[in-house]
């Protein structure tokens, strides 16, 4: 008679797991094993949804599942790096991140990730927002950069350059003196509220001796050459010339650089997302690095050729040129969030500067003539504007390899409040 139930249970699926027959259970059969001489069915064949067997089923799914997820390496990555999965605005800034934090192609690799892109993707589709929906994207804040008004605040030292530089030319004596103190004024009130907005703004801002030394930089291009000629000479005897055709092209360049700058970010931010790795992001960018680079030379250069001819002044190629290039790389490098290198740059080439016009003046005092051989070896064989363009040069040198290297992580265009 068990040997009949056993059939009649395993013909008609109607007894679960569960369910007894003559004081034995079906619980211990394994499934496919045979009872009886008759083979009975796996556990899931011919039986209803209330069957325990396909409860039982779905919790050892259930199990299995929480097993897999508990050994998921890309949710222990998203919970190591929450805050930056929570405040992405999309996955490129995800990627940026992961990057910044260590986080190569070969790392993502051992996520089952092609490159750090496509582990970015993931991350940043399996993240819970708190109020998404509530909080749409138009009402988050445009970062700076992003408004169109920048591109007309970069002409505002350029213009004030251009009065100060009229008002020098119509005036003489005490008044001139004036215009030459409140225009210095005007042209860094202009500098500063061009730099306040603009793919060049600094969420960091300037320190004090980075300000201070990019000061003596631009005052060493007004008066620099004069007073090394003068002190080599025996001077200074009375007043020395202002080159003022290299510092109004500088502050009309302000203009090009702020284009420029806004140029790489925006290309670089395009690269970002067709990119498909960070090797091939870093071989994309750094052409278009040096390519802007470039381009910003080649204008300013112009621009100084423009002021020399209209001022009737030497263009000062060589020394303005690379001053230019100096602090272009700077900015971009500070506008970036990297600001060691940039002030150990400006620094240097101020220091330089500074010391090869005291060892002009210290040569005089006696037993110390040997001091100013370099310096006037240099002058005599280049010119006076060998000294600028040698220290600029090679700060500009330095900084433009630093930035061949930092400017072509994708962690240095990430889209954050504060960058451009």
């Amino acid at each position: 008679m068990l040997s009949d139930t056993g059939a009649e249970g395993g013909s008609s699926g109607g007894v679960g797991a569960g369910d007894s027959l003559g004081g034995g259970s079906l619980s211990g059969i394994g499934a496919g094993g045979a009872y009886g001489g008759r083979r009975l069915p796996s556990p899931g064949a011919g039986l209803g949804p209330s069957s325990g067997s396909g409860a039982e089923g779905a919790d050892g799914a259930r199990r299995n599942a929480g097993r897999r997820g508990a050994a998921d390496p890309v949710k222990t990555l998203m919970h190591r790096h929450r805050e930056l999965c929570e405040r992405a605005v999309d996955s490129l800034e995800i990627a940026a991140g992961l990057e910044a934090h260590g986080v190569t192609d070969r790392t993502a690799a051992r996520f089952r990730h092609r490159d750090v892109f496509s582990l970015a993707e993931e991350m940043y589709a399996r993240v819970a927002r708190d109020g998404e929906a509530a909080a749409p994207d138009a009402a988050r804040p445009a970062p700076p950069g992003t408004r169109p008004y920048w591109a007309v605040l970069a002409l505002v030292p350029g213009a004030f350059g251009a009065g100060v530089v009229a008002g020098l030319r119509l005036t003489h004596g005490q008044p001139r003196l004036a215009i030459a103190a409140f225009g210095a004024l005007a042209v860094a009130f202009g500098l500063r509220l061009a730099l306040r907005r603009g793919p060049l703004s600094s969420s960091q801002g300037m320190t004090g001796a980075t300000l201070a030394w990019t000061c003596w930089l631009v005052a060493y291009a007004l008066l620099g050459d004069g007073l090394l000629n003068a002190g080599l000479t025996g001077g200074p005897d009375g007043n020395w010339p202002l080159a003022t055709a290299p510092v109004l092209a500088l502050s009309l360049a302000c203009a090009p650089a702020a284009w420029c700058a806004h140029l790489f970010v925006s290309r670089a931010r395009r690269r970002l997302t067709t990119s498909r790795g960070l090797e091939e992001f870093a071989a994309s960018v750094q052409p278009l690095l040096l390519g802007v680079f470039g381009l910003f030379v080649c204008m300013l250069l112009g621009l100084l050729a423009l002021c020399g001819e209209a001022l009737d002044e030497p263009p000062a190629y060589a020394g303005a040129g690379a001053l230019g290039a100096l602090l272009l790389l700077a900015r971009l490098l500070t506008a970036r969030g990297f600001t060691h290198a940039p002030a150990l740059a400006l620094a240097g080439a101020g220091t330089a500067e500074a010391a090869a016009l005291a060892t002009v003046y210290a040569a005089r005092l006696p037993g110390c003539s040997f001091l100013a051989t370099p310096v006037d070896t240099l002058v005599h064989t280049w010119g006076s504007g060998a000294v600028p363009a040698l220290v600029c040069g090679a700060g500009a040198v330095v900084l433009l390899l630093h930035a061949s290297r930092t400017l072509t992580r994708a962690s240095a265009h990430a889209r954050t409040g504060d960058a451009p």
